[in-house]
């Protein structure tokens, strides 16, 4: 029987993380409440990525000790970086996407490595199976992408001010509508001289989540943007 259970018993961080000379290390405000650590600038930018995409639910750093083995017989264990937690939104539990457990590593690494670091991986795979969940590796490919640039470009937005009242109108008018290009609310609601205030204020609902687009696709006045709803 298919089981989940990342959502039945929430896995905690097994091992805390300490600043390091080597890269950059810190801290990541997940959602503006949960404090996720990091111990390298692609890790950072995977929490940038991932904090993006709606789906997700939560996001738990250094989720599992895995034992495994080595080429040599030596015994050790392994934690990966990330355990992602997706929203379930489906009424099947056969339907619920996976969590995700993931491991953040610069494709030079791993391609030097990729040998000797096989068991853990392995070891990581199996155990994932175990949980319900998936196990993946996470590079520059799959992080420094399209999205990344956009979720930066919105991320200059954010915390721009704009009239509530104005917002709630743009919103309005995309729940009429169901969705609509960037090019449609600006030629319905900021004509003229209010043309660049208006794609900011776009980015700014977009960057601020209350709207959403396929934001892996170069965002441009033809991007096709719908309301988020919150359940």
């Amino acid at each position: 029987m298919y089981r989940n259970n990342c959502y039945e018993d929430v896995p905690e961080q097994q091992r805390k993380i300490k600043p390091t000379r080597r890269s950059v290390s810190g801290v990541f405000s997940f959602r503006g409440h949960t404090p996720v650590a990091f111990e390298s600038t692609l890790e950072r930018d995977f929490l940038i990525l991932t904090e993006f995409n709606l789906s997700v639910l939560d996001i738990i750093p250094q989720p599992a000790v895995i034992p495994f083995s080595t080429t040599d017989s030596r015994n050790l264990t392994y934690t990966p970086d990330f355990l992602v937690c997706y929203s379930l939104t489906d009424g099947s539990y056969k339907k619920y996407p996976r969590p995700r457990l993931v491991e953040v590593k610069p494709e030079e690494q791993w391609r030097t490595h990729w040998r000797g670091w096989l068991p853990k991986w392995k070891a990581a795979w199996r155990y994932a199976q175990d949980q319900g969940w998936e196990f993946h590796i996470h590079d520059e490919s799959r992080i420094r992408n399209d999205a990344l640039q956009n979720i930066r470009l919105l991320a200059r937005y954010k915390k721009t001010w704009f009239e509530p009242t104005d917002s709630e109108r743009v919103l309005n008018v995309l729940r009429e509508v169901g969705s609509a290009s960037v090019d449609y609310l600006l030629s319905r609601m900021f004509l003229g001289m209010y043309r660049a205030e208006g794609i900011a204020h776009i980015w700014h609902l977009l960057a601020t989540r209350k709207l959403n687009c396929d934001i892996s696709q170069p965002l441009t006045m033809s991007t096709e943007l719908w309301v988020v709803e919150n359940e």
